[in-house]
């Protein structure tokens, strides 16, 4: 998908939100266990429940590949379950060396059709590159996370500056505003101003939002740029609001709030 069509897709629906797929089996309703495949079945349910409200799904790889073969199909039939004008990403938080990321981009891009994947940046550019050479597809670096660990390197200063800036200066050379994005956490609200001074035009995945405690007015205030350049994402307060049989509905519920809200700011 490309830069336009994702814009558009904001601007139509009067929403900037991405639906986070963190489908853990262990937490999924239990009348849904009794089903061939009841992560899909329930994956199938909050799209059709969400998929006029939001301009995005990401699928969490972990929850999926935790589950051998039958995971991967499951993974496979959600993903070709959303529709095609919806944004894809495979939070995967793949990099490694230059062949080996050329392999991975393979797998989420060709084989399986993602638009978008989570990358970790650490190795360097030639551990990044391999995804940004296919057309139409996204690579999602991480820039400033919001896990207790990020603490440990993220914020360490070289020459006055921390090492997460040194990280989005230097990958946005390596691409543009049409294949890169970065992830920042909601509850960087403090750092996401001096982000977007950074890379003003670039999109932002910003998850955190609700369960985490991150305030969707503070990032879309402060993160919004012309072409609104967010997308915020929630899971678990969305796809886990009820564990009952009206789950859909309940995740309806909240995704209908979280878009309303964001209608507000557009």
């Amino acid at each position: 998908m490309n830069r336009q069509t994702l814009i558009q897709q904001i601007r139509t629906k009067k929403s900037y939100l991405c639906v986070g797929l963190d489908s853990d089996i262990t937490k999924i309703p239990a009348h849904l266990l009794q089903k061939e495949d009841p992560v899909f079945e329930f994956n199938k349910a909050i799209i059709d429940a969400t998929k006029d409200v939001c301009v995005s799904y990401k699928i969490n790889t972990a929850f999926y590949e935790s589950n051998g073969l039958q995971g991967w199909q499951s993974m496979e039939k959600t993903l070709n379950y959303i529709p095609k004008d919806i944004f894809t990403i495979a939070d995967a938080k793949r990099g490694d060396i230059g062949n080996t990321s050329t392999q991975y981009a393979k797998a989420f891009f060709n084989a399986m059709h993602f638009d978008s994947i989570t990358v970790a940046p650490y190795m360097g550019k030639d551990s990044v590159k391999p995804f940004l050479d296919f057309e139409n597809k996204w690579t999602i670096v991480l820039g400033l996370t919001s896990n207790e660990g990020a603490f440990d390197f993220q914020y360490l200063k070289n020459e006055n500056q921390e090492l997460f800036k040194h990280v989005i200066q230097k990958v946005a050379s390596w691409g543009t505003d049409e294949n890169l994005m970065f992830v920042i956490g909601a509850t960087k609200t403090a750092q996401l101003k001096e982000v977007r001074e950074i890379i003003p035009n670039h999109f932002l995945l910003v998850p955190g939002v609700g369960a985490q405690g991150g305030s969707l007015e503070e990032v879309s205030k402060i993160g919004m740029n012309a072409d609104v350049g967010l997308l915020v994402n929630a899971s678990r307060q969305i796809i886990f609001a009820s564990n009952g049989e009206e789950f859909a509905e309940k995740a309806r519920g909240e995704a209908l709030k979280l878009q309303a809200e964001m209608a507000l700011y557009l």
